[in-house]
Order: structure tokens, then C-alpha cells, then sequence
């Protein structure tokens, strides 16, 4: 297990018709790798996530309690695949695509549960919860379908919160320590997928 990339990105307009009621909206979605396998340069992380990474909405992204974003980096080929058949043109996402600002390699929702601890080079985090999809991600995929699908596929990645800050490279290795274990990350997911209101995600 280890991180291959740390990415960041600021607020800018996010363009989609992908809501009723919303052609533009301010979000953070846009992120970009900073470091990576090829360039592993050292990031600076505080309890709020990656100095610099800005989220515009905090009742829904960052704040202590969701300061990172992780994704396997395995989903990559499924986001691929999905989004050349639907938007009929050769897609090749890069780490930062689906918004996480740690892109991981050899760790997924059915094995991570809230409250692990996961200690990634010399820092340490807390597993909090999964990400929710919303129509930001639709309009950032082009795919009016892609919350759709990030629910029905189990693949959305999970928040950390920062317990020992410091710096922090892409290559470092990740270790897991279990905490209670009552509840993975792919149990709330599909537990969200249950719920009447997620059904239509303006699909």
C-alpha cells in the first residue's frame, strides 16, 4: 500500500448542465497532482488537509472533519472505460480526476472501516466517513450519470481527518490499524444507495 500522488486545487466556476437549477457553480473539484512518483516533492499537511487546497462549499468537503479526500487509484480503469463508452470520446483520468487530493494504490472501501487509523510516512489519520457524490461530480466527469455510478459501484473514496501533521511525499507507504470495525466504508455506501432521496441524482 502506498500514496502515488497528493494533488490540490483552488475554487474556480465549475460549468455543467448537470442540476435544474444551477448552469455555474463555485467548487473545488478541479485538482491538480503537486506530487507524484515522477516529482515527489515534499507537501506541507495541516489539520485542515494540504496547505493551499481550498474546498467552496465546507458543509460538504473539508473543515477538520473531512480535511482529505483519498481514492484508489484501482478505480481509475472503471472511470475509463465508463466515460469513453457514454461521452464517446477517449478518456484517460489522471490522478486528481474525481477530486481526491490522495491518490492510493492497494487499499479499498471494503477494507477500510470509520475509525481506522492510517499512518502514511511519518503522519498519522483517522477514517471518518465516505464521499457523497453530487451533481458537482456529474458536470466535473462530463456524465450526468457519474454520482450514479460512483454509488452504484462502491468506488467513492473516503475523508480522513489529520491526526499528526507534517510533511509528506508521493511513495511513502500506507499502514492500516483497525479501530472498531463495525463499519466500512462500503457499508455507508451502500446504505446511501438505499436511501429513496439518492435514487434519481439527477440522472
Amino acid at each position: 500500500m502506498r500514496l502515488l500522488s497528493i494533488s490540490s486545487g483552488k475554487v474556480t466556476p465549475l460549468f455543467g448542465s448537470h442540476h435544474p437549477n444551477y448552469k455555474v457553480v463555485a467548487s473545488g473539484i478541479n485538482k491538480t497532482s503537486i506530487s507524484n512518483l515522477e516529482n515527489p516533492v515534499p507537501v506541507e499537511i495541516g489539520r485542515l488537509g494540504i496547505k493551499g487546497d481550498e474546498q467552496a462549499d465546507l458543509s460538504v468537503h473539508g473543515g477538520i472533519e473531512k480535511a482529505i479526500y483519498v481514492y484508489p487509484a484501482e478505480h481509475y480503469a472503471f472511470w475509463n472505460e465508463l466515460l469513453t463508452r457514454e461521452t464517446k470520446q477517449i478518456v484517460e483520468l489522471n490522478p486528481g480526476a474525481v477530486g481526491e487530493n490522495f491518490t492510493i494504490e492497494g487499499l479499498l472501501e471494503h477494507e477500510v472501516f470509520v475509525g481506522d487509523r492510517l499512518t502514511i510516512g511519518e503522519l498519522e489519520f483517522s477514517v471518518v466517513k465516505l464521499r457523497e457524490p453530487c451533481f458537482k461530480f456529474n458536470a466535473k466527469m462530463g456524465y450526468k450519470g457519474a454520482a450514479k455510478a460512483m454509488l452504484q459501484s462502491s468506488f467513492c473514496g473516503w475523508y480522513l481527518r489529520v491526526i499528526q501533521t507534517g510533511a509528506l511525499q508521493a511513495g511513502e507507504p500506507i499502514a492500516i490499524f483497525p479501530g472498531p470495525r463495525d463499519t466500512s466504508i462500503a457499508d455507508q455506501n451502500r446504505a446511501l444507495l438505499n436511501r429513496n432521496q439518492q435514487r434519481n441524482l439527477w440522472d
